[in-house]
Formats: C-alpha cells, structure tokens, sequence
C-alpha cells in the first residue's frame, strides 16, 4: 500500500494554517472528517489516539517531514492526510528543524504489518528528493496529487 493508494485530492491541504505539530494533527484529521474518512462523532476519539502516539515519541522524522500515526478501531480501512507547510511547523522532530510535509494515517485496529508497511513506504518516497522538489512545485492539491501518485507507484 503506498500513499497514492490512500489519498485523494480532498485529503491534501496544500498549505497548512498549524504552526505546532498538535494543531497539524487537528487540521489533519479535520480534513479526514471533511473528506469523508473519518466519522464527525469519531473526531475527537481518533484526534487522543493519534496525540498519545505522538506524546510517546515525535514522529517528526527530521528533512523537514513528519509522520503521525496510530491505529485505531474507530476506521475501518486505512486512511491518510496530508499537508504541506511552507513556513515549517514546530514538530519537536528529531533534527529540531521545521517540518514542510505533514503525513498523518491510521490504519485499524490490529493490523500492525499493514501499519509497518505503510509507515515504511511512506517514509521511503518522502526521502526522495526529486519528489520533494516536485511536491514543493506543485501549485494546489491536484497538482499534489498527480506528484504524489507518480512518485508512489515507483516511478
């Protein structure tokens, strides 16, 4: 499963408001509820889930990207969201530099090698600079999109 596979254009905001890596989760799992992906009633539910994993260890990665994740029985399949910020966010990340690209999914309950391999592959493409520079580009979220989908697929 690669990050093509679980995105839509609804699911991309190409330029976050959040300045702390707790207000990219919410604005993330805000769009999750917008697009369809996650149930209103659930929001706040799957926001402590994602904000406990987050609390354990910051999923700011370092390069200027982060990746909050979690599994939770509040979905049914795996879902992702995902936001650009090109004035950086304060992610508490393992470099102490600004994250640009926010990665939030959740995979459900149980299914941890579907959450490895997720986590990795996603992980993997966000390391490439081509994508990064082509990502940075893009100029909305269908231009997003269409990066996002030919990178993910190995090009």
């Amino acid at each position: 499963m690669n990050l093509g596979d679980i995105l839509t254009t609804r699911q991309i905001v190409p330029e976050l408001k959040a300045t702390t890596r707790w207000e990219a989760i919410d604005e993330l799992i805000g769009t999750l509820v917008a697009a369809g992906r996650i149930d209103p009633a659930h929001r706040e539910a799957v926001v402590a889930v994602v904000k406990r994993r987050e609390q354990s260890m910051s999923t700011g990665i370092g390069f200027g990207i982060g990746i909050p994740h979690a599994s939770t029985e509040l979905i049914t399949e795996v879902t992702a969201a995902f936001g650009r910020s090109r004035a950086g966010v304060n992610f508490d990340a393992l470099d102490n530099q600004p994250v640009h690209l926010v990665t939030l999914f959740l995979v459900p309950q149980g299914q941890f090698q579907k959450h490895l391999h997720t986590l990795a592959g996603i992980a993997k493409v966000l390391r490439r600079e081509e994508f990064l520079v082509a990502l940075n580009a893009a100029a909305d979220s269908d231009a997003m999109m269409r990066v996002i989908q030919e990178f993910s697929t190995g090009r």
